[in-house]
């Protein structure tokens, strides 16, 4: 395996400019939303799995 060298002139360095609030607040509640969705399908599988003994 070898290293990929960086052509002169070009920079692989990437920086994002700031999140604005409203951007912040919409991926925070994007998250939210996907982890509420996640805990109710396993709520959800946890209640229809039945063990037998």
């Amino acid at each position: 395996m070898s290293l990929i060298k960086e052509p002169k002139g070009v920079d692989f360095i990437i920086q994002s400019p700031p999140l604005t609030e409203q951007e912040k607040k919409e991926i925070s509640d994007f998250i939210a939303s996907k982890k509420a969705k996640k805990k109710v399908a396993t709520k959800t599988l946890k209640e229809k799995v039945t063990i037998k003994k």
